[in-house]
């Protein structure tokens, strides 16, 4: 059995890829902090032969034991909410947590795989997004303290490429969702269901325009499992081509939760994106991947979700 050492394992993305790995025939070594995890994600699998948790700040030095075929990087707050929040955190697990985990990915010469973004793109001017886009970033804005860290990451992890030939993978992870998502951890989604849900007004920023890409968990997770066993070294993207208005996002959200909830408008935040779409070119020609989830199916699986678990995240 292959074994997987996979930090942020008890996060929204993290659980699913437990999950997943797991399902797959894995062994797999979660490793989490709780800072922005959840252990309800993974409570599940505590009793599987096949899954062991370890609390771990991974920007802090630690020792894992035995042999390891895979690690994963996929530990760091991801919301505004989070890394607004945790700034140095999340600097911290960018750098000195992605080194640690590239130290043990050589040390067990292990494949090695970094969980990036699409936010490295910063506000792109540029739509769609491909691979070969250097970006549009602030790098001392307030959203920098992600921007950046994921940008380092990158950049590190391709550092230990070239240096050391290790064998890596970079996945840029554009906008998911899915269960498990946190009521209150800022991004679109899960607001906009948690206020439509209880019939409160649904908060837009800016004039609703600015377009996302949404991807559901389960077409990211699949292409994710695909890039970690391919060949390729350099970054590909990773997320659903088709755009969506947040007004538009608002709007089929109020109607697919049936609520009374009208739309209230707010100031746009500080190097807030005005698009996010990924050319998916080279996923679908190296992976034969593409997403496959409709956004309005993925939204009603999801709003059924959180109608089970009103609770998560508040």
């Amino acid at each position: 059995m292959k074994r997987v050492v996979l930090s942020g394992g008890a996060g929204f993305l993290g659980s699913h890829l437990c999950d997943y790995l797991i399902e797959k025939g894995c062994r797999v070594l979660c490793l989490d902090n709780l800072i922005t995890g959840d252990n309800r994600n993974i409570s599940h699998l505590l009793e599987n032969k096949n899954f062991e948790f370890m609390r771990q700040d991974i920007s802090r030095q630690f020792n894992v034991s035995g042999n390891v075929d895979y690690v994963m990087d996929f530990a760091s707050p991801a919301s505004p909410v989070d890394y607004l929040e945790h700034p140095l955190e999340t600097m911290r697990v960018g750098s000195f947590g992605t080194y640690n985990m590239l130290e043990l990915a050589r040390e067990k010469n292990a494949v090695f795989m970094q969980a990036s973004t699409s936010e490295v793109y910063g506000d792109p001017l540029v739509n769609p997004q491909n691979e070969s886009y250097w970006g549009n970033v602030n790098p001392i804005g307030p959203r920098s303290v992600y921007d950046e860290s994921k940008r380092f990451s990158e950049a590190l992890t391709m550092a230990y490429h070239r240096k050391y030939n290790l064998d890596t993978r970079i996945v840029r992870i554009f906008n998911t969702y899915g269960p498990r998502m946190r009521l209150n951890d800022g991004r679109a989604v899960p607001n906009f269901i948690y206020q439509a849900l209880n019939d409160k007004p649904v908060t837009i920023y800016g004039n609703g325009k600015q377009t996302r890409s949404f991807c559901y968990v389960s077409d990211l997770i699949e292409g994710i499992y695909l890039l970690l066993l391919s060949r390729e070294n350099e970054p590909v993207n990773i997320g659903n081509p088709g755009e969506v208005s947040m007004l538009k996002l608002a709007d089929l959200i109020i109607k697919l939760t049936n609520s009374n909830s009208r739309k209230i408008f707010k100031p746009l935040p500080v190097d807030d994106p005005k698009v996010r779409c990924p050319d998916i070119s080279k996923a679908k020609k190296i992976l034969n991947w593409q997403p496959k989830v409709k956004v309005k199916e993925g939204l009603k699986k999801t709003i059924e979700w959180f109608k089970k678990h009103p609770n998560i995240g508040k």
